[in-house]
């Protein structure tokens, strides 16, 4: 089963998006995370869901991959554009509603498509988030790590961002912090993808600057008791970006709402370990 490629155009931008599966089936968008992009989505993860009945779609935000991006450090876009590009690829592709999974920023995107858009939102899945948007004040939830915010307080080296090697060890240690200490760092293995993104991205730099500098508008945490999509709340237990009190607090705040913590995960985009007990799990949304 091989991957369709399209480029859409929608909202003024053009978006890079990648099908799998048969179109007949209930569609599946999947929506990544801030500094990613679609090829955060491992393909023989893709093929699991097809195989379960999804249609699955995958595409490349603002400044990821091959889709529409901007000069680093100018993006002329907030979170609500995103939201607005996810409801204009679903119309590109004709499709009245689908099943949302959201990772991170991409979880933020996705709360808020079901928010302002109920009737595109057939079922919701949100991985490694927090109730309302990343870069909102969450007094009663615990912070960061200190670890993790170690490394944000550090100057890091900012790569040649036109030598590939430099390039792809930025990528490589960029995510070591934000994965399960419990479970070995499988180097090699996330070499490899960082190559395959490096080589994607039509502009790295902007890739992994721009949509951490978006503004995430108003609040909406006090607005998710209107989500009427049934949803689950995934979290990894070792989450040091948003300890597992915000997944289950998101969870509490949404009528309905399932929760699964991925043992050993942090926060990372499904690790092939999880995969037997999240994939079930998402097909039975």
């Amino acid at each position: 089963m091989r991957g369709t490629e399209h480029f859409i155009r929608t909202n003024g931008v053009e978006l890079c998006t990648e099908t799998f599966g048969d179109p007949a089936d209930a569609p599946l968008l999947l929506i990544h995370g801030a500094g990613h992009s679609m090829l955060a989505w491992d393909e023989e993860f893709l093929r699991r869901l097809a195989t379960g009945g999804r249609y699955v779609i995958r595409y490349d935000s603002r400044d990821a991959g091959r889709s529409t991006g901007y000069p680093a450090g100018e993006p002329p876009y907030d979170l609500r554009a995103l939201v607005a590009d996810a409801a204009g690829l679903l119309d590109a592709l004709h499709l009245p509603s689908a099943e949302i999974i959201g990772m991170s920023q991409g979880a933020a995107v996705a709360q808020l498509l079901a928010l302002d858009h109920p009737d595109r939102v057939a079922a919701l899945a949100l991985a490694s988030s927090t109730p309302g948007g990343p870069g909102h004040d969450q007094p009663d939830l615990p912070p960061m790590s200190e670890a993790l915010r170690a490394v944000f307080t550090e100057d890091a080296p900012v790569p040649d961002w036109g030598d590939r090697a430099a390039v792809v060890d930025h990528l490589v240690e960029g995510e070591r912090p934000f994965a399960a200490p419990s479970r070995p760092f499988d180097t090699d293995a996330m070499r490899a993808w960082a190559a395959r993104v490096a080589d994607h991205a039509r502009d790295i730099a902007a890739q992994v600057t721009n949509p951490f500098m978006i503004d995430a508008g108003a609040p909406w945490r006090d607005r998710l008791g209107a989500i009427t999509a049934p949803t689950l709340v995934l979290h990894g237990t070792e989450d040091p970006l948003f300890p597992l009190e915000h997944g289950l607090a998101l969870a509490a705040e949404i009528p309905g709402a399932g929760f699964l913590a991925m043992e050993r995960t942090g926060h990372e985009v499904f690790p092939r370990e999880v995969w037997d007990v999240v994939v079930p799990a998402l097909l039975q949304l």
